[in-house]
């Protein structure tokens, strides 16, 4: 595959990133980040099979000049041309591309959500040759909130409820959010509960009290909302709210890039953002 920033300069050694799903909207944030960015270069971008963005210009459709690097359906020669591929594609699809990330040892931040349970096997035995950064949410301030919401999780008892609220736009087709889910995730751990125990999903009706110590979720969906999450600790007379708010997705593609450059020389393993943020340093 031809490289972009490499021909304009043969003997670099920038980090070649390979973006799947290159021509949707979080694709094309992606190839503008890769090619705007220092320390890394573009290695290829692919799209399903019969997508009429196959045989454009890679960065042309991103809106920038065209270098010409063609968009291709051949995910194997993507895995091979790259250091580490970025995929914000759908769940389906993980399991053959934790497949050519180990045969070409190639690094990978996985974005997608909405996995079942043997997908995240495949993705966890992958982890056991490569470097794999896997987040629900790929901004800053939401892995800060993971954080919190753990933090504060575990100072309150149960006289206080928790409830996660988010809102996505119209066209998002999984509910609750990965986000929520790992909020879910982060408050259960704080409070050394299993989730799977104490979620609480879809009310509607007569759904009787609340139990004391669930940890509600709801999702709203409209409009062009990007995306808002909302953690509650209501208590007797008073409340607790963690906010975060995006404006933008460039919030989740400057992350991506920033998790691929740091994924360069670790070891294999499943890596979250708080590790690239220095956070936490626990991974599997």
């Amino acid at each position: 595959l031809f490289n972009c920033k490499r021909r304009l300069n043969p003997f670099n050694t920038l980090m070649k990133i390979g973006v799947t799903g290159c021509a949707g909207r979080m694709g094309r944030m992606l190839v503008r980040e890769v090619l705007l960015a220092d320390g890394c270069t573009i290695a290829g971008g692919t799209e399903e099979p019969g997508h009429t963005a196959i045989g454009q210009d890679v960065a042309e459709t991103a809106g920038l000049e065209a270098c010409g690097l063609e968009i291709t359906d051949d995910s194997d020669a993507l895995f091979a041309a790259s250091d580490a591929v970025i995929d914000f594609t759908i769940a389906p699809v993980t399991e053959s591309h934790t497949r050519l990330s180990v045969k070409h040892v190639t690094n990978l931040v996985l974005g997608t959500t909405g996995h079942e349970g043997y997908q995240l096997d495949t993705i966890e035995a992958a982890a056991k040759h490569i470097p794999i950064v896997k987040a629900m949410n790929f901004s800053v301030g939401v892995n800060v909130l993971f954080a919190l919401t753990k933090q504060l999780a575990g100072m309150l008892d149960e006289d206080f409820d928790i409830e996660i609220v988010e809102m996505h736009h119209r066209d998002k087709v999984d509910a609750p959010s990965g986000t929520a889910l790992e909020l879910a995730e982060a408050a259960a751990s704080g409070r050394g509960v299993n989730l799977k125990h104490v979620a609480d999903r879809g009310r509607d009706g007569i759904t009787g009290r609340r139990k004391n110590g669930n940890i509600g979720l709801a999702a709203l969906r409209g409009g062009d909302v990007v995306g808002e999450h909302d953690v509650v600790f209501a208590g007797a007379s008073e409340r607790i709210k963690l906010s975060h708010i995006a404006t933008s997705r460039e919030i989740f593609s400057k992350g991506a890039l920033r998790a691929a450059l740091w994924s360069e020389g670790m070891a294999p393993g499943l890596y979250d953002m708080l590790d690239v943020l220095g956070v936490s340093s626990q991974h599997t």
